[in-house]
């Protein structure tokens, strides 16, 4: 096969873009020219590497399989780069890092701290629910991934930076919200908003539960803490979250947190990569910051 290294990162921006005029845009080319060479390289495997249904492109398994391919060469070349930088005594590149979205509420000022340590560099944050982060690490196609339940399936480098305490709120007008304690054996009748299972916040509390024996009486399952943090405040039920997105805080909007025996459930937030990736320059030098930046705020 006779394929270059532009047109290997072509067809990773088609894969990545779905579009052929995005990946164009991505590679700061014509569209024809962008549809020329993905031809070309079309032809030197010899194989369907997509099909259009619809006008959206749809990879085969031989073009996932150079998708994959070609990320895995970007990536080394990436790191390759930016170890001669390092040598340079630069610090330029690009840090692409994935994170759940509870993770929102932090990790912009811990990103920004880093960047104004390395100003040349870019930083592509990619914010998604676990599920979603979860098919970004399986792929490999970030430098780093923060979650607070990495799956137990892979094999990781894993270091944990900081907890992540999983509390229960209710309206700041709830009678709960004024007592010392409340027993899980209070909250039996009463309806729970809960984030949508797979997350890593309803699975920390699904475990909590299970492990008591207690069965809560869920209303509503949302795909964002907002939105929770909204439903609790208006008086639909009473919620768990992470403390994270309450900003820290004991009570917000509308919200307070409240004492129920086992909570906080101990949780913790981690940096994770697949086990046999060798991190770039900049992966290490922002795992470090994570860990530094957080152990001087304790």
């Amino acid at each position: 096969m006779n394929i270059t290294f532009r047109q290997l990162r072509l067809f990773l921006a088609l894969a990545d873009t779905g579009s052929v005029s995005a990946a164009a845009k991505a590679m700061h080319v014509t569209q024809p020219t962008a549809s020329m060479q993905l031809k070309e390289v079309t032809l030197s495997v010899g194989l369907p590497l997509y099909e259009i249904v619809g006008k959206k492109i749809y990879l085969t398994d031989v073009g996932q399989e150079l998708a994959a391919t070609a990320r895995a060469v970007a990536q080394v070349w990436d790191a390759f780069e930016q170890s001669v930088d390092a040598v340079k005594g630069l610090s330029r590149g690009k840090l692409r890092v994935a994170v759940v979205s509870t993770a929102k509420y932090f990790m912009p000022r811990l990103i920004g701290s880093f960047c104004s340590k390395h100003p040349a560099i870019d930083v592509s944050l990619e914010i998604l629910n676990r599920d979603g982060v979860v098919h970004r690490l399986r792929e490999n196609r970030d430098d780093l991934y923060i979650m607070s339940m990495p799956p137990a399936d892979m094999d990781l480098g894993d270091e944990i930076f900081m907890p992540n305490p999983i509390v229960v709120i209710a309206s700041t007008s709830d009678p709960l919200a004024k007592k010392d304690l409340v027993s899980l054996h209070e909250l039996a009748q009463r309806r729970f908003i809960l984030r949508e299972k797979g997350s890593g916040t309803r699975m920390a509390a699904d475990q909590y539960f299970h492990k008591m024996r207690f069965r809560p009486d869920v209303r509503l399952e949302l795909g964002s803490n907002e939105a929770v943090k909204e439903s609790v405040a208006g008086g639909l039920g009473i919620g768990v979250l992470s403390r994270h997105a309450l900003h820290g805080r004991q009570k917000e909007h509308g919200v307070s947190v409240i004492r129920v025996e086992g909570f906080p459930l101990p949780s913790a937030w981690h940096i994770v990569h697949p086990a046999g990736k060798k991190l770039s320059p900049l992966a290490l030098a922002f795992k470090q910051h994570l860990v530094t930046e957080i152990s001087q705020r304790k």
